[in-house]
């Protein structure tokens, strides 16, 4: 089997897997899935390197760490470093418009400014101090968000919307997820800057996808090589079709054709990442409540203190009051203003 055609398999298992692993998420399949391959695996894998592997794993997920930043910022050197060293002159060759590929570079320098502003900026963490500030806020549902409700490891009473973060050990206003890329939570206070990172990140793969893709066709048209003619394994002169031409760019230039190969794959899964947080935002939701909604009845929540009827309650997003003041909400946090008029 050919080269090409594994790779494109492998791209397209590892996009189903995504994509299956994102299905199942919000249902039981997942913990069991994970729980029977757990329990082969411990028959295969001597005790110690289990031990190792928890304690591994353990520290990269569940303990604030710079490991994903610094595996964030070295990938992201390679990548320009690669652009810059063959692509980048190359284009240059074959007369590209310079503001063409420079955008990159741009959408670069934009990007690593988001990405220490979500890095560095405190998410709304919840305090003694803001305490009743944050419980005036968000209405609470009586569902997920009941009212009088303490965190049992901060002590503090919980506003609607929030959640105590294991990873950082604090109290979080609206909060969203524990990004490892980061080393930061995702809260009120830093969700529109991580927005901007996630859309400003998307955008230089793609980009840089587009540009790779449009020198490499340009120099086969330039090269005349899709004239080229082969010969065939029966001897016979075969036009080159597009399979075998995209296997001579890759023997022809290696290190492009991956580069353009991560890049695409990269796009895809940015991409959906972002539709995802952008349908989030315009509706007025966080990750942990959309992944905790499917447990639309009350018994699945926290009991609602002094509820006079045990009926069951469906959870309802209240939050939601129109696409621009949703938006509004995450670049214009009303906590952030309120407490600045405090100070």
């Amino acid at each position: 089997m050919d080269f090409l055609v594994l790779f494109l398999l492998y791209l397209a298992l590892l996009l189903i897997g995504g994509v299956v692993i994102c299905v199942c998420a919000k249902t039981h399949y997942l913990k069991g899935l994970v729980r029977g391959g757990t329990q082969i695996f411990s028959y295969i894998i001597p005790v110690c390197l289990q031990r190792a592997m928890l304690r591994l794993l353990h520290y990269l997920f569940h303990t604030r760490n710079h490991t994903f930043v610094i595996l964030h910022l070295i990938l992201q050197g390679v990548v320009y470093t690669e652009y810059t060293w063959e692509i980048f002159g190359y284009c240059q060759e074959l007369d590209f418009s310079l503001w063409y590929l420079l955008l990159p570079y741009l959408l670069l320098i934009v990007n690593l400014v988001f990405f220490t502003l979500s890095c560095v900026t405190d998410p709304g963490t919840i305090t003694k101090a803001n305490e009743s500030l944050f419980l005036q806020v968000y209405e609470f549902d009586e569902v997920m968000f009941p009212k009088n409700v303490r965190c049992s490891t901060c002590d503090l009473r919980k506003p609607a919307r929030s959640k105590h973060c294991s990873v950082c050990n604090r109290c979080v206003h609206r909060f969203d997820h524990h990004c490892v890329w980061v080393n930061n939570c995702i809260g009120a206070w830093n969700a529109r800057y991580f927005l901007i990172y996630l859309l400003t990140l998307t955008a230089s793969a793609a980009t840089m996808a587009i540009v790779s893709t449009v020198f490499l066709v340009r120099l086969v048209v330039v090269s005349d090589w899709y004239l080229m003619t082969y010969v065939d394994d029966l001897g016979h002169s075969q036009v080159i079709d597009t399979v075998f031409l995209i296997q001579y760019l890759f023997l022809t230039f290696p290190r492009i054709v991956f580069l353009l190969g991560f890049v695409l794959v990269l796009s895809f899964l940015l991409g959906g990442f972002l539709c995802f947080a952008l349908y989030l935002a315009a509706t007025n939701q966080t990750t942990n409540e959309w992944y905790r909604g499917d447990r639309a009845w009350c018994q699945h929540c926290p009991q609602v203190v002094g509820a006079s009827s045990t009926r069951p309650q469906v959870y309802r997003n209240i939050h939601s009051h129109g696409l621009w003041s949703n938006l509004g909400e995450i670049f214009l946090p009303a906590a952030k203003h309120a407490e600045r008029k405090k100070k």
